[in-house]
């Protein structure tokens, strides 16, 4: 019998230095973003860096499709809460909106100068006020930290108020941090910060989730193993715990191109996230 330890916690969570080329990444993502944004804007079809609350990044792009929308998708963007914004995922909403549905990415205040908490409180802020602009379900989607931020917002202690939590239909976390215990022995906690009761109070797999929860846990088989580990850990937690979940492993897909199915309305990752 063998068995297996962690023993470098920088190595297991580090996702550009084992894939190939995987430096070209977050780049790669920028011209198709901006592509996106500025085919709906020409045709009055998005709505830009719209404020959900006080701070510089507090902004999110609402993405429209052409006829009423069937509901709203909210995509939480990761970078382990220190980096990215909206801006790089804009071409994720290509999938939903041309199904039909509205589709809102938030920025958030990024680590150091918040907590983790705090951005959880701001995403619930995010959410609410493009639900307000928004008729129908919601549904929400992240990756990475944002699949963790996403998922959080649909535990019994939630920031979202209960009105808006009512109204959502399904929540896909795709290579989602779902136990920030790990988190606490990489280098990057010098800037995030995390304690053990943060750890507690913000990681999805230590809480409970809401009544008559759908949740899809999705992941890329060619992924670090510890995010396959976080994946199916979520689902396999809140099962026991009462919510509807299933898991995904993508074939071949790796920690960037496991989002490339959300820019295709035929593609599975697609077809789930809008599933009834």
């Amino acid at each position: 019998m063998s068995y297996f330890r962690i023993t470098d916690w920088d190595v297991a969570y580090t996702n550009g230095s084992y894939v190939v080329d995987g430096d070209r990444w977050p780049a790669a993502w920028v011209e198709p973003a901006q592509a996106f944004r500025d085919s709906l804007a020409a045709t009055g079809h998005a709505k830009l860096d719209l404020a959900y609350g006080p701070r510089p990044r507090n902004r999110f792009d609402l993405f429209l499709p052409s006829e009423k929308p069937k509901g709203l998708v909210i995509f939480v963007h990761g970078g382990y809460w220190l980096a990215l914004d909206k801006s790089y995922s804009s071409h994720l909403a290509t999938g939903a909106v041309a199904s039909g549905y509205a589709v809102a990415m938030p920025s958030y205040t990024l680590c150091p100068e918040i907590r983790i908490t705090g951005i959880a409180e701001e995403i619930a802020a995010a959410i609410g006020a493009a639900a307000e602009m928004i008729d129908g379900p919601l549904i929400l989607t992240g990756h990475s930290a944002g699949g963790q931020l996403a998922a959080r917002m649909v535990t019994i202690t939630s920031p979202l108020p209960a009105p808006v939590k009512t109204r959502i239909r399904h929540v896909v976390s795709i290579s989602g941090l779902h136990d920030l215990r790990p988190i606490m022995k990489r280098t990057m906690n010098q800037q995030l910060s995390i304690d053990a009761a943060e750890a507690m109070a913000e990681s999805p797999a230590l809480l409970e989730p809401i009544d008559n929860l759908r949740l899809t846990c999705w992941v890329g088989g060619a992924e670090r193993s510890e995010f396959v580990r976080q994946n199916a850990l979520l689902a396999n937690i809140w099962t026991g715990l009462g919510a509807a979940t299933a898991t995904v492993v993508e074939p071949d897909r790796n920690h960037f191109t496991i989002l490339d199915g959300l820019a295709d309305p035929t593609h599975p990752l697609t077809r789930t996230l809008l599933s009834d």
